[in-house]
């Protein structure tokens, strides 16, 4: 049978990633520029956690034990500059140069995952990933053979950090005067800036923040797998666009949502637990899931993401704005 407990606590690691890149997404549109780069800003943000972390290890590890022990929040900082730095050219091209905002934002996909396989075989030697690199130490609250044991995966600075981004976000978003000024951009730039908003200023920044925010989720891709590998985003960023829709540009509601996504691939990890199980289990559902084919089973998280947008939603309204540059009329 499914365990309850393991199945909360997986439902809850799987959907950090979904998570910051879903607040990070949001961050940027309300402000009104699309990111579609969210894809390549985790990608690029895991390779930097890894390589930074292992390198740390690499150099200091017979010399300075202690500074070793710093390595895996030295390569947080490393994937934070990262992300922010990725952004940072979405916002350049989108906001500076007028560019259209899902174009500039593949076309950083694509370097992002271009240079991080060349990056991977130039440093490492291999085309696949990295060697293993240096993760962070979680607390142990509970036995770990009780039946409380799988809650201490939870106890994690990166669950720990995201869980404080949606609550910054949140208070930035609806309880600042930036916040307002940014929601305003997003909504209606020619109204704001005739209120002597700068239009730029908060697009600009509200990119950077989306960036910021997002390079959390690959840095916990990293840090939860202890290695970096080829494209191991594997289209998060774009279920993470998904989740902000589904969460209608909302921190809360995107959370929610990317629990909801987590859950669907949480269930889906355990079904093919059961499934090759089945033959020496007594369980009904393992019986059942042995019935279910292989595909069917993978297919679930996919499935769910279509179904929640289609049909539960209702009408998702984006910011007025989104996507569409900003250019002042000329007096």
């Amino acid at each position: 049978m499914i365990d309850p407990i393991a199945m909360a606590a997986s439902t809850v690691r799987i959907s950090v990633p979904y998570a910051a890149g879903a607040l990070g997404g949001t961050l940027s549109e309300r402000g009104g520029v699309v990111n579609i780069a969210l894809e390549g800003i985790m990608l690029s943000s895991a390779f930097a956690y890894a390589t930074t972390s292992w390198a740390i290890h690499q150099i200091f590890a017979s010399d300075n034990p202690v500074f070793v022990s710093w390595a895996p929040w030295i390569g947080l900082l490393a994937a934070l500059l990262t992300g922010l730095t990725m952004a940072a050219l979405h916002a350049i091209a989108c906001v500076v140069f007028k560019a259209d905002n899902i174009i500039s934002g593949l076309a950083i996909n694509i370097l992002a995952l271009g240079g991080t396989n060349f990056l991977l075989k130039r440093i490492f030697g291999s085309a696949s990933n990295s060697e293993r690199c240096p993760t962070f130490a979680q607390l142990q609250l509970f036995s770990s053979e009780g039946m409380w044991a799988p809650l201490n995966q939870l106890f994690h600075p990166l669950i720990f950090l995201t869980i404080v981004a949606f609550v910054a976000a949140w208070m930035l978003l609806y309880r600042t005067r930036y916040g307002l000024r940014l929601r305003a951009v997003g909504e209606n730039p020619a109204a704001a800036d005739s209120l002597g908003i700068r239009v730029g200023f908060y697009r600009f920044t509200g990119v950077l923040w989306g960036g910021l925010v997002a390079s959390l989720g690959g840095a916990w891709l990293a840090a939860d797998q202890g290695l970096f590998s080829s494209n191991m985003t594997n289209g998060r960023g774009y279920t993470a666009l998904a989740a902000m829709i589904v969460g209608k540009w909302s921190p809360v509601g995107a959370a929610a949502a990317c629990l909801i996504f987590g859950g669907a691939e949480a269930l889906q990890n355990q079904l093919q637990i059961l499934r090759q199980g089945a033959s020496a289990a007594d369980s009904w559902l393992a019986s059942f899931a042995a019935l279910i084919p292989n595909q069917a089973i993978q297919a679930i998280p996919y499935v769910l993401t279509i179904v929640v947008i289609a049909g539960f939603i209702g009408r998702a309204t984006p910011p007025a704005a989104d996507g569409i540059p900003y250019e002042k009329e000329s007096e």
